[in-house]
């Protein structure tokens, strides 16, 4: 009985927060119902067991990607008015997209209720007694240990490109050079003085 009311709360509080988000007219408050969106997709996703895509909805995607949208929101000066303009020329296209979801949704739910889909003997049995957590990650570093260093490297060769792409020669700065400051000598650092009482030190 708990379980049913904690889905339905969490359900519903997902449902209305995802229509707030995109109906908001303040971009600040659109990403704040988004985290709170993604809090109470993790509670179901904990209500179905999934633990582990609970800690990446709440580590992830509330931690990082929208706590980095809204600094980005906070920051930019947006005028609402503006971004509201286009609002009616892309209406249609709008509404089509809704409609295949729509009917994409239905498609699933329909061969779902029908029986499934019978999955393939090739993949990996489930063992009751082992976490999620566990599982995931004895298949990670086992069976596709070679996919995931190479979704490490796409996403390392990605953050290379975007800092050259993004990176610009700028004069006037002063640059460090650590091998100088290695080979400065304390005597060249420093410069001991006897101060005569009363006169201070001479800059």
């Amino acid at each position: 009985m708990i379980q049913a009311l904690a889905f339905y709360l969490f359900a519903i509080i997902v449902i209305g927060s995802g229509a707030m988000t995109i109906s908001s007219r303040n971009p600040v408050h659109s990403v704040m119902w988004l985290i709170l969106a993604f809090f109470n997709a993790a509670g179901l996703m904990i209500l179905v067991g999934a633990e582990f895509i609970a800690m990446l909805l709440v580590i992830v995607y509330v931690g990082a990607v929208a706590v980095l949208f809204l600094f980005v929101v906070m920051m930019l000066d947006i005028e609402v008015a503006q971004m509201r303009a286009g609002f009616a020329r892309y209406l249609p296209l709008g509404l089509a997209l809704a409609v295949g979801l729509a009917a994409e949704i239905i498609i699933a739910v329909g061969a779902w209720s029908a029986g499934g889909v019978k999955l393939s003997q090739r993949i990996a049995p489930i063992d009751g007694t082992v976490p999620n957590i566990q599982a995931i990650g004895n298949l990670l570093y086992t069976r596709y240990l070679f996919v995931f260093e190479g979704a490490g490297f796409v996403l390392l060769v990605a953050m290379i490109g975007a800092i050259v792409l993004t990176h610009r020669q700028r004069g006037g700065v002063r640059a460090q050079s650590p091998f100088r400051q290695i080979a400065r000598r304390p005597e060249d650092a420093t410069r001991n003085v006897q101060p005569p009482v009363g006169e201070g030190v001479q800059l």
